[in-house]
């Protein structure tokens, strides 16, 4: 393995080997982990540090090999974030390891995911070139947008080795309401209808207790100025009509506890699989019916993020055997994965739609030998 420190390393690491494997700082195994016996692992967890940070104009540029906590404290003491919410901070994610996954956390629902708040890149394509895409300001149009090619390119395309992102004003509370609905059903129609009406609402998430999905709880969240969160929040309790079997609003450290479990996905156990699957709210009930029919590769979990716009499936350890059973009923389903957690090996599940002639042309174009494995 080589770790690099400066980008002159990172260039020239490309350009001795044929093969390259690129990784950051392990949080990700399962997309960046595995055995590639051919390539040369090449660390970029030693390009740190920030390099640019302008809180009048909202914008930061670092190394890509900063870890995601150095940003979230930097930012917060100028009472800012960035709203993507960005997920395995705690395990120790980097900034190039949050563009390369694309893995955006309950925020997105709001604000965007990442290639909303990518402003430009620098990276090292598969000849040894630096490139830059985009730019450091917002007010940025000249040219192709390099940069937000990088965005889930799980280090197929270049070496990314720095990054600038603009960030919003932190608001000063969060509140959240909660609702206990007997079933599935119940709380999607909930719901799709929340997500229509007129509130303001940072994440929407159904957590179901168990696999098939029996009751299930809609958590929503706001934020903004403490003195008005109150009111909007019973607002929202009077939208939820008489539908949940129970409600309740949530404060302070049992709230945030439950959306920084969600971005870390601490409700899953140590060694167990997780996909992540695209889908709407409509194919949630029937993503539900297709693994009834195979109890064999049936989760033992799973969690709708972004208002019923992802599935987050928790398996247990899932040998060679069953993620092959497990990438025929997604592509009967018409569903595509993202093994987020588990064995490295195999990243794309399902319907294999990430590999299309626009990929192809750009990984000719930016890394022509095909070194970045």
């Amino acid at each position: 393995m080589i770790h690099c420190r400066t980008i002159e390393e990172v260039q020239e690491a490309v350009q001795a080997h044929r093969w390259v494997r690129l990784c950051g700082r392990g949080s990700k195994p399962a997309l960046f982990g595995g055995a590639s016996p051919d390539a040369e692992t090449v660390c970029l967890s030693g390009l740190v540090g920030v390099e640019r940070y302008d809180p009048a104009e909202y914008v930061f540029t670092a190394q890509a090999g900063t870890p995601l906590q150095v940003i979230e404290a930097m930012l917060a003491e100028e009472g800012q974030y960035l709203p993507v919410d960005a997920m395995f901070v705690e395990r120790g994610g980097s900034l190039g390891g949050l563009v390369a996954a694309n893995l955006a956390g309950p925020g997105r629902y709001r604000y965007g995911g990442v290639r909303d708040f990518l402003l430009g890149a620098r990276f090292v394509d598969g000849r040894g070139r630096l490139v830059r895409g985009g730019g450091r300001v917002v007010k940025n149009a000249a040219g192709f947008d390099l940069a937000r090619l990088m965005v889930g390119s799980m280090g197929l395309l270049a070496a990314l080795v720095e990054v600038s992102f603009k960030v919003f004003p932190r608001p000063e509370a969060y509140g959240s309401v909660r609702a206990r609905y007997d079933g599935l059903k119940g709380a999607l129609a909930a719901m799709e209808r929340l997500s229509r009406a007129q509130f303001d609402i940072d994440a929407l998430d159904l957590a179901p207790e168990g696999f098939p999905s029996g009751r299930t709880w809609l958590w929503a969240r706001m934020g903004g100025r403490e003195e008005a969160l109150a009111a909007r929040l019973a607002a929202f309790l009077q939208a939820l009509e008489e539908g949940p079997a129970e409600v309740d609003v949530a404060w302070d450290e049992e709230e945030a506890r439950f959306w920084r479990d969600a971005r870390e996905l601490a409700w899953v156990e140590e060694g167990e699989t997780v996909v992540k699957v695209p889908l709407t709210p409509k194919q949630a009930l029937r993503l539900e019916r297709g693994f009834a029919e195979a109890e064999s590769c049936a989760p033992l979990g799973v969690r709708y993020g972004v208002a019923g716009n992802v599935a987050w499936l928790r398996f247990g350890h899932l040998p060679k055997e069953k993620m092959v059973e497990l990438d025929e009923r997604l592509a009967a389903m018409g569903l595509a994965g993202l093994v987020v957690m588990g064995e490295p090996g195999v990243r794309w599940l399902g319907e294999q739609g990430w590999r299309n002639v626009f990929f192809d042309r750009v990984k000719a174009v930016l890394d022509p030998e095909g070194r970045f494995v």
